[in-house]
């Protein structure tokens, strides 16, 4: 059969002959069947390109297509591993967002804020900021990397015009996730302005990726690490300044700046009455007062990216794009690859993760230790992400948990839907525009929110996707980028 003959030279390109099967590649797409047919068997051969250059040609390390070995999972597995991997970050964001929902800000970093110093309230802080605290966020962080690369690189890549476009509505959607649903601690908008850099990047090499990323994580440490001191010398300092100013003494410029500093400081971390008014406002006040409150906080976190949470993000990012590049999180490893990384990511994670908690606690949650100011803070977060990323990655390439994966998948699928609706049902659960349940609930009920919360999600996601090829704010951000409505509706057979 003509077929046959057109495509044998690509199905007996075999895993160790890479070199031959993109000679072989291109002496099928020039076969005169191939180029004269447009029929069944047409597409057949395209197939079969697209099966060559899921396993012979990869993302090479400058951001086009190199030789490469063959993966050991089909194209469709690996982009289940993505999906699923996106989806357990997106939910597992709600574990330490809730906190943010359901209780004062403090109560983010600090369990004394809302008692949860004992008990089952104790249990429910452990667990989230050994698991998830920084974890989720950082996984999430480098799926977006991957998305980068996904979007600018490779034969099915954007033009730089229609990447940025789909940046700018990427930080629409989070402006108005930030003040029209009242969620100061959206991600979206810090995630467009980071997209918006990464662009010129696509194309470097995994190692130019890996070192980028060290250099901004070692800023961090230093940063965290300069934030410790100053929390652990400055009060004391200001106090005795303090002490000798209500005594009448005479004190110098810099004491004062000292004092002042540190004023400055603790109303971040100790907020005054003003703030915590505020604060109340945004969750009980009508819905015009909620909106101005919420406004002013919003502000005040845009003052802190440049300093460290573009950084934070944009890091992890980094580190996405030289992953997917290398194949990691693609699945495209094999299954010891991955089990290492698994033991290697827990095992450092753990032990960072467990370490701090256990200084916090004994220190009965002093400031200079609950204001996410250690220097190893990236550390244990990063391979606490790299630790779940690898576990999933073997979920999928064995087979296991199907429908587990295929909740969390779907979810993935509908990462930006899902992620506003979050902030949705936040709204309405803990404002006064809904039940007005902020800081009515101890910590260990608010998980049974999250419960409920990601059953919603991925019940929606299921339902959602057995219609329709997207989800429908991934449709309106497809339609806007492109200025052409996109074909949603899936077609029956």
């Amino acid at each position: 059969m003509p077929a046959l003959a057109a495509l044998s030279p690509v199905l007996h390109s075999t895993a160790n002959d890479g070199a031959q099967a993109a000679v072989n590649i291109t002496r099928t797409l020039e076969h005169p069947w191939v180029k004269s047919t447009r029929g069944e068997y047409s597409s057949l051969a395209v197939a079969s390109w697209h099966w060559c250059y899921s396993g012979a040609l990869v993302h090479g390390a400058d951001g086009c297509i190199a030789l490469s070995k063959p993966a050991p999972v089909p194209a469709a597995e690996r982009i289940e591993t993505l999906d699923v991997v996106r989806g357990f970050a997106l939910l597992g964001i709600l574990l330490m967002n809730i906190l943010a929902f359901g209780l004062p800000g403090r109560a983010y970093f600090d369990p004394s804020v809302d008692a949860a110093t004992e008990g089952i309230d104790y249990a429910a802080f452990l667990i989230a900021e050994v698991f998830a605290d920084g974890v989720m966020r950082a996984l999430f962080s480098m799926l977006f990397g991957a998305g980068v690369v996904i979007l600018a690189c490779g034969p099915r890549a954007k033009s730089a015009a229609v990447y940025y476009r789909r940046q700018l509505l990427l930080l629409a959607f989070g402006l108005f996730d930030s003040y029209v649903l009242l969620w100061s601690g959206d991600i979206l908008v810090l995630y467009a302005l980071a997209g918006l850099v990464l662009y010129p990047l696509r194309n470097w090499r995994p190692r130019a990726l890996f070192a980028s990323a060290a250099i901004v994580f070692a800023y961090l440490a230093a940063f965290y690490a300069f934030l410790f001191v100053v929390l652990t010398v400055l009060p004391d300092q200001a106090e005795a300044v303090q002490t000798r100013i209500n005594a009448g003494e005479a004190v110098s410029a810099e004491e004062r700046d000292a004092v002042e500093s540190w004023e400055e400081l603790r109303s971040i971390y100790q907020p005054g009455a003003a703030t915590l008014e505020n604060e109340r406002l945004k969750f009980q006040g009508a819905y015009g007062a909620a909106f101005r409150a919420n406004a002013r906080i919003v502000l005040e976190l845009y003052s802190a990216y440049p300093l460290f949470l573009f950084w934070d993000a944009f890091a992890c990012m980094l580190l996405g794009m030289a992953l997917y590049k290398t194949g990691t999180l693609r699945g495209q490893r094999d299954i010891r690859f991955y089990r290492r990384l698994a033991v290697v990511g827990f095992g450092v994670g753990l032990a960072v993760n467990l370490s701090e908690v256990a200084i916090q606690t004994r220190s009965g949650f002093a400031l200079r230790w609950m204001a996410d100011s250690v220097a190893t803070y990236d550390l244990g977060r990063v391979f606490m992400a790299l630790g779940w990323a690898a576990l999933l990655a073997m979920v999928c390439l064995n087979g296991w948990l199907g429908r587990m994966r295929a909740g969390l998948a779907a979810a993935g699928r509908m990462a930006l839907s899902n992620y506003l609706l979050q902030s949705v049902l936040g709204l309405v659960i803990f404002t006064a525009a809904g039940f007005g349940l902020w800081n009515e609930l101890p910590r260990h009920q608010l998980y049974l929110v999250v419960l409920a919360e990601w059953a919603v999600c991925i019940a929606f996601s299921v339902c959602w996707l057995r219609r329709f090829r997207f989800g429908p704010l991934e449709w309106l951000w497809r339609t806007l980028t492109y200025g052409r409505l996109a074909t949603s509706k899936r077609t029956v057979a």
